[in-house]
């Protein structure tokens, strides 16, 4: 049982000191290099169309699992979620992304003409549609769109660590004092009350911005890469997939940490368990949001809106990477989830959720890239070694920003697990004597 009643708050902390191998933080720094200089040889070789692809593609995948880790707390602490409190801030540590990906997107604006057919040729249909697809507007709401919803998901962070931050500040390294008074500015004997109540009112504040702006995100950005094509449902499986990559992406780093900073008492196979339940549940949920496309164009006889689909899953040289993507994002972690082992066994669950991530990349590859390319690729599947150069890249980018997050902060929330600790001890420890009486122990 990883309560406070067996480890005080120090005790979290100091399991927590081990370094990380020296040799990551260079890696990732590498990555990040070579995939930003494979961009721009991409750039100047001529092939600025299929950097820019790449890099949409990139931006969509990695935004999208940053926030989907900062959302796991929001959900978590609306639905009351306590078990989650040893995992929440390893999902936090996103945040660190977020300044970074609002400087990506506004670099998309020098992209606009290879990806947005519209921008060269503007849409002069005498309707909404040509007012709202036009590049000025569209950057310009869709920047507001994603500072609002960041400036809420890092005001949320904030309260998060503020009390941890508190704990530590007096014994903290030299260089983290400056950063540490910042953020325990009038820090008074109540704080932790105040911030605990706070995150209780952002939660579902977070959760709602990050429905609306991210579906402004898949309409304005996704969708009018096909502009004469809608979809209602495009918003929320577009948010559900990011959700779905933060929750994966949060139970391979608590693999990671749980083995690293032998935590196995504080991250027991319960949490694994119920991580995995989530991770299973909203898999589903995906294949179930994938399959109401189709149900909606069947039922509403719209075979207008067919094109998007058929292009997709009938044409060869899409049809057999949306296949992949359906294995890969439902049906391979379906069937290895569905067992209590698939979910408990720390290896089990980090090789499904890589699975599930690439098979997330690939669908954001789908939304993007046949819209482009259907007019000038013929047949040619535009997937090899640029695309791999600015996926690394991007990936170098993310794990710098997660490190610079790891450097300063707790990873695990001792304030968060005392304040959730008795409770979730009571709830657990009854549902752990009914486990006992029904589940006999195996040889």
């Amino acid at each position: 049982m990883s309560d406070l009643s067996h480890y005080s708050r120090a005790a979290v902390l100091a399991k927590l000191d081990r370094p990380l191998p020296p040799f990551l933080r260079m890696g990732v720094t590498l990555l990040a290099l070579v995939g930003a200089a494979g961009f721009v040889i991409l750039l100047v070789a001529g092939q600025a169309q299929r950097a820019w692809m790449a890099y949409l593609v990139n931006w969509l995948f990695w935004t999208g699992l940053a926030l989907g880790g900062i959302l796991f707390h929001a959900v978590t602490n609306v639905a009351k979620g306590r078990w989650s409190a040893p995992l929440v801030r390893i999902g936090e540590a996103s945040v660190a992304f977020l300044p970074v990906s609002f400087v990506l997107f506004l670099l998309l604006w020098f992209g606009k003409a290879h990806l947005w057919t519209w921008v060269a040729h503007p849409i002069s249909e005498p309707h909404v549609k040509g007012f709202w697809l036009q590049p000025a507007f569209m950057f310009a709401r869709d920047s507001v769109a994603l500072l609002v919803l960041f400036g809420v998901a890092t005001w949320f962070v904030y309260h998060s660590v503020r009390p941890d931050v508190a704990l530590v500040a007096d014994k903290a390294p030299a260089e983290r004092r400056p950063l540490y008074a910042r953020l325990t500015k009038d820090w008074s004997a109540r704080g932790e009350t105040y911030s605990t109540d706070r995150l209780t009112t952002l939660a579902p504040v977070l959760i709602v911005a990050y429905a609306v702006c991210m579906s402004v995100i898949a309409f304005d950005v996704i969708m009018s890469l096909a502009p004469h094509w809608l979809s209602n449902l495009l918003g929320g499986f577009f948010f559900m997939g990011a959700w779905l990559a933060g929750l994966m992406s949060l139970a391979l780093l608590i693999v990671f940490y749980r083995s690293h900073f032998e935590l196995d008492s504080v991250i027991t196979p319960r949490h694994l368990h119920d991580l995995g339940k989530l991770c299973f549940g909203f898999t589903v949920f995906w294949a179930y949001l994938f399959f109401s496309q189709f149900l909606v164009i069947w039922y509403g006889n719209l075979p207008e809106e067919t094109s998007f689909l058929f292009l997709r899953m009938m044409a060869p040289e899409w049809r057999g990477i949306s296949i992949a993507m359906l294995l890969m994002v439902f049906l391979v972690p379906f069937w290895g989830l569905i067992s209590v082992a698939g979910k408990k066994t720390p290896s089990a669950l980090a090789t499904f959720a890589v699975i599930s991530l690439l098979g997330l990349w690939v669908d954001r590859y789908v939304l993007v890239v046949p819209s482009i390319v259907q007019e000038t690729a013929g047949h040619t599947l535009p997937l090899g070694w640029q695309e791999l150069l600015v996926t690394l890249g991007f990936a170098g980018a993310w794990a710098l920003c997660y490190l610079w997050f790891h450097a300063r902060f707790p990873m695990v929330s001792p304030t968060l697990m005392e304040h959730y600790g008795e409770r979730r001890h009571h709830a657990h420890s009854g549902a752990e004597d009914v486990e006992a009486r029904e589940v006999p122990e195996t040889p």
